[in-house]
């Protein structure tokens, strides 16, 4: 493959800007022409947030539907909204534990069944790895570390011309001082999935 074309989304406050960063660094680091989109959403009020790196020889950061060669999920749900962005050769990574909107703790909406709406995304695309990030995370340290699960488990099965060591560097060097060991572990707990 000489280009690769990442698709992240989750919600606000799960980390997704700053897994997109430390991807695109990690790609400038190794050497690799990178571009990261801008930032769709309300990451500041538990809104969708999406954004993508696309690694190599391409020319915008644009992914259009269909074009994702990896599917990054924060939050099931999120995941199946993004589904257009995938097609039959995609690698979708994604959490499995949603993230309750108010609109369906409030009692107005319901949530989807998390293991059909998982079936269904694994039925459409090339590659499926859902696991518990939320409890991944805790074993790390903190809650707050679902989104070094998730680059690590990207880091493992992503086949990415990067090596891992680049990222824990980043993960080092990038995050805030007090959780950066937790995030180290984070990631090494994705990436042994």
């Amino acid at each position: 493959m000489s280009s690769w074309r990442i698709f992240c989304t989750g919600v606000g406050g799960q980390g997704t800007l700053l897994a997109t960063y430390l991807i695109g660094e990690a790609a400038l680091r190794a050497g690799l022409p990178v571009m990261v989109s801008e930032i769709h959403g309300m990451a500041q009020r538990g809104g969708v947030v999406e954004s993508a790196v696309v690694m190599g020889e391409r020319k915008s950061p644009i992914i259009s539907d269909g074009e994702a060669d990896i599917l990054l999920a924060f939050e099931p749900s999120e995941a199946m909204r993004a589904l257009r962005k995938c097609n039959s050769g995609t690698l979708v990574i994604s959490n499995t534990v949603p993230l309750i909107p108010f609109t369906v703790s409030s009692g107005k909406e319901t949530y989807p069944d998390v293991s059909k709406l998982l079936d269904s995304i694994r039925d459409q695309v090339g590659r499926f790895i859902g696991f518990n990030a939320l409890e991944l995370a805790r074993k790390a340290g903190s809650e707050l570390a679902q989104n070094m699960v998730i680059l690590g488990v990207l880091f493992k099965h992503g086949d990415l011309p990067i090596q891992p060591d680049i990222m824990k560097e980043l993960i080092q060097t990038r995050t805030k001082k007090a959780f950066r060991e937790t995030n180290l572990r984070a990631f090494e707990l994705g990436f042994s999935i």
